[in-house]
């Protein structure tokens, strides 16, 4: 698991290869990964955008840019946390992704970035 703390917002990351989703005869490598965040500032906020950058070991990156997260703009109450599921399939058997999202208090409609940090994708047989 990576974590991140960005202006009172902890981004946490926990990935799992999807072998039964995967085929690497073909360069097809699907992943899942589970983001959880976590409002530790005084204020009320919500996910308004995201911004991923996506890294296969060819070299090449992709980037996924749009509203929200699977379809929702959540409110993080203080204290409170939201976590979703999400996955990103891979050309190559060893990857990363970082991003961003844009959050938004609701009490003064102020936006700010917060910092997903970078984890890896790689296939579990990679690491043997």
């Amino acid at each position: 698991m990576v974590t991140s703390i960005t202006q009172g917002v902890k981004i946490s990351v926990d990935t799992i290869y999807q072998d039964e989703h995967s085929n690497p005869e073909a360069g097809h490598f699907m992943f899942a990964y589970r983001i959880h965040i976590e409002n530790l500032s005084d204020y009320e906020i919500q996910l308004m955008r995201r911004q991923w950058f996506i890294f296969d070991s060819n070299c090449t990156v992709r980037e996924v840019e749009g509203e929200g997260v699977v379809g929702v703009q959540p409110v993080i109450t203080p204290g409170d946390s939201y976590a979703y599921v999400s996955g990103s399939n891979l050309k190559t058997d060893i990857g990363s992704m970082r991003g961003k999202y844009l959050m938004r208090r609701t009490i003064d409609n102020t936006e700010f970035l917060v910092n997903i940090p970078e984890f890896e994708l790689i296939v579990p047989f990679r690491l043997n």
